[in-house]
């Protein structure tokens, strides 16, 4: 931060530079940058860096024990069930002993993240404000890594609190390229997802997402814009896309999550570093012919472009 203040009495021309700079780091990085104790001013520092003040002053709310119990069943029974919307998931929550009104579901699946998967006239709504782009994965054969990756959001629940976990997957070989964890659900953690994705594995031909705000942010999309990355958005009609990247929340969760009761959020990312290693190379998927993500991921790689 006494870099800040000492650039700060620059020339213009020297101002843009160091801002420039400042900013081509990644926002993990930048967000590291700022101190909330520095005389200079918070808003001031996230300019600079070009960060959401949002996500340095934020405090999580505690959740009381009761409503972490119900997200926990709620997240459990959408895994199960992924076509129940709050009406019949507070009937399945009342069959296995939980009492709560309707109202009181809805609130806690959208602070989730978790909606009903079925087709229906609206699917989740993006910020009023961003672009939608085209589906491009119409009659697409997709047999290739780096062809189409893939990434969404889910809820994660932990003894006393929960958090998000995004990732970014290789749709053909089932390989995880990054993750991040994140206790809200603003746009940073699958920036530093996506990030990372390119860095260590290049550029894809096509990236797919929802239009959840996140995805559809001109944070997000400039980055894929910038690299010369198709931009693709699931719209009507495409609500079976979603289901293929549930297959992955299902077995995390299953296999990890739910046998282990993370006490916090550093834990989860310690013992998902692990569980995601081993995914990747030693988990054998019947839909890869009893192989792992990293054989088919290797054995099908295109001549590498842009990895940096």
């Amino acid at each position: 931060i006494k870099e800040l203040h000492a650039k700060i009495g620059l020339s213009l021309d020297g101002k843009r530079f160091f801002i420039r700079s400042a900013r081509a780091h990644r926002r993990s990085g930048r967000k590291e940058m700022t101190d909330r104790e520095d005389p200079l001013p918070v808003t001031t520092q996230c300019r600079i860096l070009d960060l959401s003040r949002s996500g340095i002053y934020y405090t999580p709310v505690p959740v009381s024990d009761k409503d972490r119990k119900l997200m926990r069943m709620i997240d459990e029974v959408h895994l199960e069930m992924p076509y129940l919307g709050s009406r019949g998931m507070k009937s399945e929550l009342k069959s296995r002993g939980y009492m709560t009104g309707r109202i009181h579901v809805r609130t806690l699946m959208r602070k989730m993240g978790i909606e009903a998967v079925y087709k229906k006239p609206h699917l989740s709504k993006p910020h009023p404000g961003h672009t939608i782009y085209p589906y491009l994965l119409k009659g697409l054969d997709i047999t290739r890594a780096n062809h189409v990756w893939r990434s969404d959001i889910t809820y994660i629940p932990m003894a006393k609190g929960f958090c998000y976990l995004v990732a970014v997957m290789d749709w053909a070989t089932r390989k995880v390229l990054s993750w991040r964890l994140s206790n809200t659900l603003d746009n940073s953690f699958c920036i530093d997802a996506l990030e990372e994705a390119i860095t260590q594995y290049g550029i894809p031909d096509i990236f797919n997402t929802d239009q959840g705000s996140q995805f559809t942010s001109l944070d997000f999309t400039d980055i894929l814009s910038q690299v010369g990355i198709r931009i693709s958005m699931n719209g009507r009609g495409r609500w079976m896309d979603n289901i293929f990247i549930e297959r992955l929340w299902k077995t995390v969760k299953y296999e990890d999550i739910y046998l282990k009761a993370y006490s916090s959020i550093a834990d989860v990312r310690k013992w998902l570093k692990v569980y995601f290693e081993r995914y990747n190379s030693r988990r054998r998927h019947q839909g890869l012919g009893d192989r792992t993500p990293d054989e088919i991921y290797l054995t099908t790689l295109p001549e590498a472009k842009g990895a940096v």
